[in-house]
């Protein structure tokens, strides 16, 4: 009878569990006052992330907060090939996309939002008052690239503070 062993992080074959143990990866945490800044940014967008390849033993995610100043916004852009989930912890957000970045759809406290891959759009505060703050996940990464940027005016019902 042949076993079949499960590749460890190393590359290397798992043989038993004393041996997986010795290579564990432990639980990391990242106090509020440590989020990582070394993450790719979007104009006045402010990333921070609280688990990432960057600071922690991730691979696969990036977690972390968003925040928006008000009246602030970001430039077009898109994450490439990552998948991004948000939560809207405070403030009133909205996602400008498809054409001229004519649509749009909002976000309030407690909302979740799915942004697929490739797909450019701007982040907007709509509040001249409150900052938004949300949380944001992808995977692999926090990827973005940025896209040429457009007139305020053309952000239907967008102001700056």
């Amino acid at each position: 009878m042949s076993h079949i062993h499960p590749k460890g992080p190393s590359g290397k074959n798992i043989l038993n569990l004393e041996e997986t143990m010795s290579a564990k990866v432990v639980p990391v945490v990242t106090r509020s006052t440590e989020l990582g800044e070394q993450t790719l940014q979007s104009g006045e967008c402010v990333r921070k992330s609280g688990v990432s390849p960057q600071h922690t033993p991730a691979t696969k995610i990036w977690f972390g907060r968003v925040t928006n100043e008000p009246g602030h916004r970001s430039p077009p852009h898109h994450h490439e090939e990552a998948e991004t989930g948000g939560y809207v912890l405070s403030g009133h957000g909205r996602i400008y996309f498809g054409e001229d970045y004519k649509e749009y759809t909002d976000m309030y406290p407690g909302d979740f939002v799915f942004v697929p891959p490739f797909m450019p759009h701007v982040e907007v505060n709509m509040s001249t008052t409150e900052e938004l703050v949300w949380l944001t996940c992808r995977t692999p990464d926090n990827l973005v690239t940025n896209l040429p940027d457009v007139p305020d005016e053309q952000l239907e019902g967008y102001r700056r503070a």
